[in-house]
Parts: C-alpha cells; structure tokens; sequence
C-alpha cells in the first residue's frame, strides 16, 4: 500500500519536472526578447528624441554617484522538485560609483517576499489548519558593475553584471512543520547573480525614470537554476567627476 502511494506521488511530481524544464527555456527565451525589445525601443526613442521630449539641458553624464530605488518583480522556485514557480514582490536599492562615463563599480540589494505553492500531500501543522501558499522571503546582497552605453538628452541605455549571496526564508508559513516536508528548501544562504540591462529616461540632469530587466542565476538546490525578474524605479545622479 505504501509502495503504490509513493508511486502515485512520484507519478505526480513528473510533470511538475516536465513543467518545470519548459519554463526554463520559457524563462531565457522571455528574457531576451525583453531586453531586446527594451533596447530597440531605447534606440528608436533616442533617435527621435527632440524639443518637448528631451529633458532640460544639459544632461552631461559626468556625474561621479547614481543612486536608483525602485519596485522589484521575480520569478522563483522555492523547492527542488516543486512542480510550479511562484512570484516574488519587493524593493531594490543599488549605488554604482562610476570610474569612467561608460564604466561604474556597483553595490545592489533586493529584498522579496511571496506566497508559493507546496507538495499536494503536504502534511498539516498542529498550529495551522492546512499549509496552503505558506510565505517565502529573500534578502539579496551583489556586487558588480554597470556598462553605460548609448547616450544622449533623452535616454541613456545601460548593461549591468552583479554577483553575491541570497538568504532565503522558507519556514515563515509552515508552523512546527520542516520546510522540507512541504516540498520547500530549507532556510540557507546560496549564491545569486543578476545579468541584465536597463533604459534611463532622462527628466533633468540629475532624476531619471529605470526600467531595468534581468536574468537571475541561483544554486539553492543541487542545479543551477534561471529566472527572470525586472524593476522600476528612480535614478538620482550627484557629484561631478569633474
């Protein structure tokens, strides 16, 4: 009897595996074509960018310090064998120091929080009637840098590499019960890289309006795993270099 439960439940898990291999190359193949239509629509609006659309002169880029904050969406997994993804809500902060006009050392963090879906014969907690979407938090500390590339009055277009560490929450809704008899990870502390672009939408010389898309790397489980995420937000530029 036992033997055909864990059969009925490995036969439930591999479609969740099947599911979960398509929404990898789902998630690369949604990735590029955002970053490619951001940066085609940020050259054509660069290039028609006159009079009444362009910020108020002069807009030099010669600003030593950037400081951007905005609103952060990312796709997750919170288990290895979890058959479906969830969706993450939260804030970015990042500095870059820029050495050059084109090239500037960055420090980034994030912080997100969702409900995900666990294991369909996930057991009861003595503290909770059922374990249902039960939360998950993140917090995200990088390193890296920022290209800046195309350029003028209107709109500056960016590319951006960071890496550091992720500490991820995944007891937060599951009571007395183990994250991982759920179907969750457990709570630890893994590698994460973000590798994306950004368009800056000039409103003076100093406020910029960012919409930045990435593609997130992660290894909390035995894989490393990819996942798509983009904020919005402001940028403030200070301090010449001058």
């Amino acid at each position: 009897m036992r033997e055909k439960m864990l059969g009925k439940q490995m036969q439930s898990v591999k479609p969740g595996l099947k599911m979960a291999g398509t929404w990898k190359y789902r998630t690369r193949a949604v990735s590029g074509m955002l970053l490619a239509m951001m940066f085609g629509a940020g050259v054509a609006a660069m290039a028609q960018a006159q009079g009444k659309l362009a910020a108020a002169p002069p807009v030099t880029y010669n600003n030593r310090f950037e400081i951007y904050g905005g609103l952060n969406f990312m796709n997750f997994q919170a288990g290895q064998n979890l058959p479906t993804r969830m969706n993450m809500g939260g804030g970015e902060i990042l500095g870059t120091y820029w050495l050059t006009k084109r090239v500037g050392l960055a420090a980034d963090y994030r912080g997100e929080a969702g409900t995900t879906p666990v294991f369909p014969s996930a057991p009861t907690s003595p503290n909770l009637s059922t374990i249902d979407r039960p939360l998950v938090y993140m917090n995200m500390g990088m390193l890296g840098a920022q290209l800046r590339g195309p350029k003028n009055q209107f709109a500056a277009l960016n590319l951006h590499g960071y890496f550091g560490v992720a500490h991820g929450v995944f007891d937060g809704g599951t009571g007395s019960v183990p994250p991982q008899n759920v179907g969750l990870y457990t709570n630890r502390t893994k590698p994460i890289a973000a590798v994306g672009g950004s368009i800056d939408v000039n409103r003076s010389k100093n406020f910029a309006v960012r919409l930045s898309p990435d593609l997130i790397f992660e290894h909390f489980g035995t894989e490393t795993r990819e996942f798509f995420a983009i904020s919005a937000g402001v940028v403030y530029r200070f301090g010449n270099k001058d």
